[in-house]
């Protein structure tokens, strides 16, 4: 299959999880755009970058490399998968994202994999801005105290200390940061399918966008 999906929504909709497997079904590139700004997050927070200067933040992103090989995240050939899965890295993200010298730096990246082959790209904007003609669209939502309880239970599969009250409140402002920014903001494309995921397990939302697919 060469098509190419998006597949857009809020943090913790659960967009990363349903990409990976539908992508291994359909012999698609997955393509996690949000742990590249992640990777770029991390290497400002190593750094100790302002986070207030575009101009300090968008020097950093030009002379970074930022490699994905299956869901493994690579920064400057160092895997980083698990360093930038933490909510502090996840707030930072939200911050670096949101400045356009770093967006069309990572955007062209994104671009120029999606002409490769056929790809299911996840993140905030693919719909809208990194593939706006791809061949489906989606927007996968669910409620905040639902992707909180998700993303806990992330977290600590992989050994990362956290508790919900915190995660909660790290959803909730990664969404204001998301939705609010004035570049690329988290939106549905108008064209896109909504599915929410609330109420839904993993495989009943890759049966549905499957079934849109024509699969």
């Amino acid at each position: 299959m060469k098509k190419n999906i998006a597949i857009d929504g809020p943090a913790g909709a659960g967009k990363s999880t349903v990409a990976k497997k539908i992508a291994e079904r359909l012999g698609l590139l997955y393509v996690d755009t949000g742990a590249m700004y992640r990777a770029i997050a991390l290497k400002a927070k190593n750094e100790k970058i302002n986070l207030s200067s575009e101009k300090d933040v968008t020097e950093l992103a030009g002379r970074t490399e930022v490699e994905l090989k299956g869901d493994r995240v690579f920064l400057n050939g160092k895997d980083v998968s698990r360093e930038i899965r933490s909510p502090e890295i996840s707030t930072i993200s939200s911050a670096v994202s949101r400045f356009g010298g770093v967006r069309r730096r990572l955007v062209e990246i994104q671009r120029k994999l999606s002409k490769s082959a056929g790809v299911i790209m996840e993140g905030r904007d693919i719909g809208t801005v990194v593939l706006p003609d791809a061949d489906f669209k989606f927007y996968l939502d669910a409620s905040v105290k639902e992707r909180a309880m998700r993303r806990l239970k992330e977290l600590t599969a992989k050994g990362i200390e956290a508790d919900f009250k915190q995660v909660e409140d790290e959803i909730r402002k990664r969404d204001e940061q998301d939705t609010g920014r004035e570049i690329a903001p988290l939106k549905k494309a108008e064209d896109a399918i909504v599915i929410d995921s609330s109420n839904l397990t993993a495989e009943q939302v890759i049966g549905e966008i499957l079934r849109h697919v024509g699969v």
